[in-house]
């Protein structure tokens, strides 16, 4: 049985993503995509994430790689983040399981940033779109913090979707410093080169 977070979130997003006059903005004109540096070391949570999860961590070449965001799934994108903003409560791992580090999907109706991106992910997967072009990414935040979104590619660049924020902006719209990001070739991470801000900090 679905978890009755995810049930309402989907049938909340799906109502949403149907009507335009609710989408949140327009649709993003094109932006470049972020540039891969090479190999980059998975965030622990993750390693630990895809040992109980695995297939939610494997990538599927036959995929496409990129979305184009047409205004369906531009109201589909907008609809999620919006819905799973408001319906997890924000809580630390170490409040929540008493860790400094854990991924999970928030099915107790609480989470962290990653857990917020990893339901995402999954809801906009099982809504159709291509697991490959949904890819969870790490930044520096505006306080100099390490911060998880979700990094979608689309033919008109990377939107991030974020749980400080309901609008999907493009990635150089965010004011964040990008780290690294999961690959979309293999089960691992690249590095991002810490690109997108002016500022300059050391990742988490």
């Amino acid at each position: 049985m679905k978890n009755p977070i995810v049930a309402l979130v989907l049938i909340l997003a799906g109502a949403v993503a149907a009507d335009g006059a609710l989408a949140y903005g327009q649709r993003p004109e094109p932006t470049p995509t972020a540039a891969e540096h090479g190999l980059a070391r998975p965030p622990v949570g993750w390693l630990q994430f895809c040992s109980m999860h695995p297939a939610d961590c494997a990538v599927d070449r036959q995929e496409e790689a990129q979305i184009d965001l047409d205004a369906r799934r531009w109201r589909l994108l907008t609809a999620i983040n919006r819905k799973v903003n408001g319906a997890i409560v924000p809580q630390t791992d170490e409040e929540q399981w008493g860790v400094v580090e854990s991924w999970n999907y928030p099915d107790s109706g609480r989470g962290d940033c990653e857990d917020y991106a990893l339901l995402k992910r999954r809801l906009l997967a099982e809504a159709g779109l291509p697991r490959r072009a949904l890819r969870l990414a790490v930044v520096i935040d505006e306080n100099g913090e390490g911060h998880a979104v979700l990094m979608v590619r689309t033919d008109r660049g990377d939107l991030i979707l974020d749980n400080k924020r309901d609008a999907v902006l493009p990635w150089l719209a965010t004011g964040y410093v990008f780290v690294k990001r999961e690959s979309q070739d293999f089960a691992g991470w690249t590095s991002l080169g810490h690109q997108g801000s002016e500022m300059t900090a050391s990742p988490r």
